[in-house]
């Protein structure tokens, strides 16, 4: 999953940065309400963590413009206010919810999961998927019984891939959320990705669609 964090707090953007990154997120990280709104119109991401008060453009400025687009990204906000008439607020302008400094970061993390399970239409914390299980907050796998041992980016991969059942990714989209604005990718990773999926799990799990991505079909 590929976040895009908004935070002008050097120590605590980090702290987050290095957090989300250990948790098996792909972290891409702005310092101001201007470039928050340069990077959602030129980039694909899952999920976004907004502080409030900015720089150049406050976060709720930047939500409502977003919203207003069109773009239903899940977004977290966060503020150092702690009033209900700021809760309010932000709520109302459409943030999914709403996190007041200081905080912990395990509840941060829990707090994602939940968007991003409430955003891909899932009631349950785990993905099921014929013999398959995943668990999220686990970072585990498990086929036909069995724990299945996967590298950090494989996992990404299938997590994206389950969550988006019945959707042709492409391989740009899957490239970005794992690598984010990092440079060093190498031209077939996704394609060494999926291959060590399918020699852990299946060839039939992952199809490819010539000249367009991969998929993973839903379970009728």
């Amino acid at each position: 999953m590929r976040v895009l964090l908004v935070e002008d707090d050097s120590l605590l953007g980090d702290g987050i940065r290095v957090g989300l990154t250990q948790e098996g997120y792909t972290v891409d990280w702005v310092k101001d309400g201007q470039a928050a709104e340069s990077a959602l119109l030129t980039e694909n991401f899952d999920f976004l963590i907004l502080d409030i008060g900015l720089p150049k453009k406050n976060g709720l400025d930047v939500l409502k413009w977003m919203r207003d687009r069109g773009n239903n990204l899940p977004v977290l906000l966060l503020t150092a206010k702690d009033t209900i008439a700021d809760r309010v607020r932000g709520l109302d302008y459409g943030a999914d919810d709403y996190l007041t400094k200081p905080f912990d970061l395990d509840e941060l993390c829990a707090r994602v999961r939940a968007l991003v399970r409430r955003s891909a239409g899932r009631t349950t914390p785990t993905i099921s998927h014929g013999d398959l299980l995943l668990d999220p907050a686990a970072h585990r796998v498990v086929c036909a019984g069995e724990e299945v041992t996967l590298a950090q980016r494989e996992y990404m991969v299938l997590e994206l891939l389950l969550e988006n059942r019945g959707k042709v990714m492409s391989r740009e989209r899957l490239e970005q959320s794992l690598y984010g604005w990092s440079k060093d990718v190498d031209s077939n990773s996704i394609e060494v990705h999926i291959h060590h999926l399918r020699k852990k799990l299946g060839n039939q799990l992952i199809r490819t669609i010539r000249g367009v991505g991969y998929m993973i079909d839903k379970v009728n």
